[in-house]
């Protein structure tokens, strides 16, 4: 008699490579373009490397290290900065999950700037000669990959108006006001956030001293526009952070 065949066993399923895939992160949304179908996104999946765990304080990358990776940021924070002629340290942006650093780079192949981690972060490496592959497969790749550059773009342009034409109160109420907006975009909280760099980080970034940013923290706290404690960081009045920032209303 014959003995009846046995089905295979089914392989064992990989639950880190599930966590591991685009699709399955919380913040794929923001650094992909909406709409993928399932097979772009399993090309997606092929090309990306490793998750590259970056501890607190340390570089992802340094200026003139070479070309090769972008980088999606999964968990974390980071700060870019140059070393300006004088040898002094310039603050040029801070990012956080959802989006990609490396952008300096593309065009001569070396790092401009550097990349350090504001506190235990995870980034996502992408092969930039592979992702450019999938271009001509992907149009909608693509032209989400040139609306991340345009926004990059838009944003040092908006950092110049900063340091150029604002008064110290504005940049301050735009910086709050930007960071609210970016937390709303990810699913976090627009009004009550903690703040991952220091005074002096953004005193740095916005061409102002730390204890400029100490007084309009208190400025701020005491016009009832916002609640501090340490890093900790409540929104009470949005809309007229927002008005500061625009120049249509002052410090009383």
């Amino acid at each position: 008699m014959n003995q009846p065949v046995p089905f295979p066993k089914p392989s064992p399923v990989n639950v880190q490579e599930l966590r591991a895939r685009c699709s399955a992160c919380s913040m794929h949304q923001l650094c992909l373009p909406m709409g993928l179908q399932l097979q772009d996104m399993d090309k997606l999946d092929q090309i990306i490397g490793r998750r590259r765990k970056v501890p607190r304080d340390g570089h992802l990358y340094r200026v003139g290290d070479p070309f090769t990776n972008l980088y999606a940021i999964r968990l974390g924070h980071f700060k870019t900065h140059q070393i300006n002629p004088s040898g002094d340290q310039q603050i040029t942006g801070f990012q956080m999950a959802g989006e990609l650093l490396g952008m300096d780079a593309i065009s001569t192949d070396r790092h401009h700037c550097n990349a350090i981690a504001l506190e235990d972060s995870e980034v996502c490496e992408i092969p930039f000669s592979r992702l450019e592959s999938l271009f001509g497969e992907m149009p909608t790749l693509l032209h989400h990959f040139h609306r991340m550059m345009s926004q990059e773009i838009t944003r040092e342009q908006s950092v110049m108006l900063l340091l150029g034409n604002m008064r110290a109160e504005q940049r301050f109420a735009a910086f709050l006001s930007n960071l609210s907006s970016r937390y709303s975009a990810r699913g976090y909280s627009s009004t009550s956030f903690q703040l991952r760099m220091t005074r002096e980080e953004i005193g740095n970034y916005l061409g102002l001293t730390i204890e400029s940013i100490s007084r309009l923290l208190s400025k701020f706290k005491k016009q009832g526009w916002i609640k501090v404690n340490n890093r900790e960081l409540e929104l009470l009045d949005p809309a007229t952070l927002k008005a500061v920032a625009a120049g249509t209303k002052t410090c009383g």
